[in-house]
């Protein structure tokens, strides 16, 4: 570990977790992917393709969804696609629309079950053209085992209120980083007072935050739906005891510059957040953990896990070691790799590279990862090689096969 993260565990005065985060050099066997190289859900397209969410359903068939348009919050063609894999087919089907708001961009979808067997599609309506305004939206199905796309009997928004609470606890947390003071004169203001002074505007602090990654189900029926902030540039959970039908905020996430957490679930009840670095040099992931069922949050810190400011997903297999994918290089997306951790995430000795290519001949990135029923690991992820166009690949891997 460096001196710089051992001097951040002597700050908060307490042992913090993943004392030794790095990866290891050790690399495993490759595993086995089915079918070898991937599938693509469609052919590669001249429009933009990003952010795509996968969910195995019960009657073994797989759906995939995306956004796609001209461009991102600028373009207001972006909609929200999506793709069906019927059980036993090695073929997508042709893409269909899942939501378009007219006129106004569709992006980051996110799909997932509840525990009650019902099909939640999640997923942010940019307002004003501006990450800052987008409001989130839900549909949801009981009538999704059809071909096509599914039979949608609901449909609303998420409304959130962060209260008081939100303000006091970015001004704690930030106290709790290490000073920094880089890139900054007298005649500015600071990074952290900017932030802690928007915290305490109502209507900031209650728009403006989005969607990326799947939710962690809990055992009592929980449901933790990750979000952040391009405004505040850290990130929230969105809370429902009921199933889904209400929502309430948790405590942020703070951090300078964490986003998008991926949610796993400690053996202890403890709960991990790995976070995009939208921070200052060198682009490292950054942690956070709850102990209270994902209410209250630590201060993020960097691990040693390179990253580009660009989205991870993690999560706990049924062997219960810890699967990670991420872009594990500083340098951009033109590499993606998947680690296997068997001690919650301390070390990451199992590696299986997904792709790479030179820096500025392709880009993969924005994974979405799940296990399915067969113990397999499903992914999907943005794929673009040279002036092809841009796709979404879908990966099966067999993860028993990733050995030392």
């Amino acid at each position: 570990m460096s001196s710089s993260m051992t001097m951040l565990y002597s700050i908060h005065g307490r042992l913090l977790f993943f004392l030794l985060m790095g990866f290891s050099t050790i690399h495993a066997q490759t595993g086995k992917v089915i079918p070898p190289e991937g599938t693509y859900i469609f052919s590669p397209i001249a429009k933009h393709v990003h952010g795509s969410s996968l969910a195995a359903l019960p009657n073994g068939d797989m759906l995939a969804v995306w956004f796609q348009g001209s461009g991102e919050r600028s373009a207001d063609d972006v909609q929200i696609m999506g793709s069906r894999l019927v059980r036993g087919s090695l073929k997508w089907s042709e893409p269909f629309a899942m939501a378009d708001t007219k006129d106004i961009p569709d992006c980051n979808p996110v799909l997932f079950m509840n525990d009650q067997g019902k099909l939640f599609l999640v997923w942010i309506v940019v307002q004003a053209n501006k990450w800052e305004s987008s409001i989130l939206k839900f549909k949801t199905s009981m009538d999704y085992d059809k071909p096509g796309p599914p039979i949608w009997n609901w449909q609303d928004n998420i409304f959130l209120k962060p209260d008081d609470r939100f303000a006091s606890e970015t001004e704690a947390r930030f106290k709790e980083l290490p000073k920094t003071g880089a890139g900054w004169s007298a005649y500015a203001p600071r990074y952290d007072e900017m932030l802690v002074q928007a915290s305490h505007d109502v209507q900031k602090r209650s728009v403006g935050w989005m969607t990326r990654i799947k939710p962690l189900l809990l055992e009592n029926g929980r449901i933790l739906l990750p979000l952040y902030s391009d405004g505040f540039n850290f990130s929230m959970i969105a809370i429902s005891d009921d199933h889904g039908e209400n929502w309430r905020p948790s405590l942020p996430l703070i951090s300078r510059g964490g986003v998008q957490p991926a949610l796993v679930r400690k053996k202890n009840g403890n709960i991990m957040a790995f976070m995009r670095d939208n921070g200052d040099e060198p682009g490292r992931v950054q942690v956070s953990e709850s102990r209270d069922s994902g209410m209250s949050w630590t201060a993020a810190i960097k691990t040693d896990i390179p990253n580009p400011g660009s989205s991870v997903e993690a999560i706990v297999m049924k062997d219960g070691r810890w699967a990670f994918v991420g872009n594990d290089t500083e340098e951009g997306r033109h590499r993606l790799s998947l680690f296997i951790s068997v001690d919650e995430g301390r070390t990451w000795p199992l590696k299986k590279q997904l792709e790479q290519v030179e820096p500025g001949k392709g880009g993969f990135s924005y994974p979405c990862l799940i296990q399915a029923p067969d113990g397999s690991l499903r992914m999907t992820y943005s794929f673009q090689l040279g002036d092809q166009g841009e796709t979404i690949k879908y990966l099966v891997i067999d993860p028993s096969s990733i050995r030392l």
